[in-house]
C-alpha cells in the first residue's frame, strides 16, 4: 500500500483478502461476485473480474473492541480487483444505507483511500429524480464523506491497478439495493473511454441532473483532520467520528452538503 492507515493490516491480492497483524482483528472477507452486481451495470451481460471485490466489516485494534460497540461504530475495509466490467470500471453496487434502529437515520459514511485511484459517486435520492449528483475523486490518504440517506457507489478509476479503501459506518448497517436495481443503476454511469479515462453517461431511466465532478475536501466542519488517518483520529479521540453513528446531532451540517471542492 502507498498509505499507512494506522493499524496493522495487509491487503492480499491472490486471492483478494486481508491479513491482520499483532493487536488487530477482523473477519474472513466476504466476496462480491460479478453476478450479484450485474443488475446495476450499464451492460448486465458484461465480463470482468470475479470476485469483483472483497470486503471485511468490523476491523480494528483489540484495545478498541468494546468502545467500537458502545459507540455503534464499525470500521470496514474493501479491496477491488484490477480490470474492467465491460466498458465500466470495477465498482461497487449502488445502494442506500438502511435506517439504523438506534438513531432513526440512514447513516452517513466516511471513506479513506489506501491505494489506487477512487471515485465515490453519490446522489441525493435513489429515485427517478436523483437530486444533486457528485463524483468525488480521491487518492491515497484522502477522504470522502457520503451524507445520510444518499445513494452512492465507489469505483476504481484506473483499470491497471487495484484499489483499496476503508470506511467508518454505523454498526447497525445494512444496504438497500431495490430502488437502484429498479432503474438499472444510479443516475450516471462511469465508462472507460478509448484512452482509458473516465467518461460519464446519463442513465436514461432517471431524470437528468447536472453531474458535479471534483476532488475531495477537508470536511473541517465535521472535525476531520485530513493529515491523520481516520482510524488514528478515532483512537486519539473516539468522539471525533461520532457523527457517523449519531448524525442527528449534526443535522445542520447535512443541509446543502457539498462533498467535493
Amino acid at each position: 500500500m502507498t498509505f499507512h492507515p494506522g493499524l496493522d493490516i495487509q491487503v492480499l491480492r491472490d486471492p483478494l483478502g486481508f491479513r491482520y497483524g499483532p493487536g488487530a482483528f477482523g473477519p474472513e472477507p466476504e466476496y462480491r461476485r460479478l453476478d450479484s452486481i450485474r443488475s446495476s451495470l450499464s451492460d448486465p451481460s458484461c465480463s470482468g473480474p470475479d470476485p469483483v471485490y472483497a470486503i471485511a466489516m468490523d476491523v480494528g485494534k483489540e484495545e478498541h473492541r468494546d468502545q467500537l460497540k458502545a459507540r455503534m461504530l464499525l470500521y470496514g475495509v474493501v479491496t477491488f480487483a484490477s480490470g474492467r466490467l465491460g466498458i465500466e470500471p470495477v465498482r461497487s453496487q449502488g445502494h442506500v444505507h438502511r435506517v439504523a434502529r438506534h438513531s432513526g437515520w440512514s447513516p452517513p459514511e466516511l471513506y479513506e483511500i489506501w491505494s489506487g485511484c477512487a471515485v465515490v459517486y453519490m446522489q441525493e435520492f435513489a429515485a427517478d429524480d436523483p437530486g444533486r449528483c457528485f463524483a468525488v475523486e480521491a487518492g491515497p490518504g484522502e477522504v470522502v464523506v457520503v451524507p445520510p440517506g444518499w445513494a452512492h457507489a465507489t469505483l476504481s478509476a484506473d483499470p491497471e491497478q487495484p484499489m483499496t479503501f476503508a470506511a467508518w459506518c454505523d454498526r447497525d448497517y445494512g444496504f438497500l439495493y431495490d430502488q437502484v436495481r429498479a432503474r438499472g443503476g444510479l443516475a450516471w454511469y462511469a465508462v472507460l473511454g478509448a484512452d482509458g479515462r473516465l467518461e460519464w453517461r446519463p442513465n436514461p431511466k432517471c431524470f437528468r441532473r447536472k453531474l458535479c465532478i471534483g476532488p475531495s475536501r477537508d470536511y473541517r466542519e465535521l472535525g476531520l483532520d485530513r493529515s491523520v488517518p481516520i482510524y488514528t483520529q478515532f483512537a486519539a479521540n473516539p468522539a471525533s467520528v461520532e457523527w457517523i453513528s449519531e448524525p442527528g446531532r449534526y443535522e445542520s451540517h447535512w443541509k446543502n452538503f457539498i462533498p467535493c471542492r
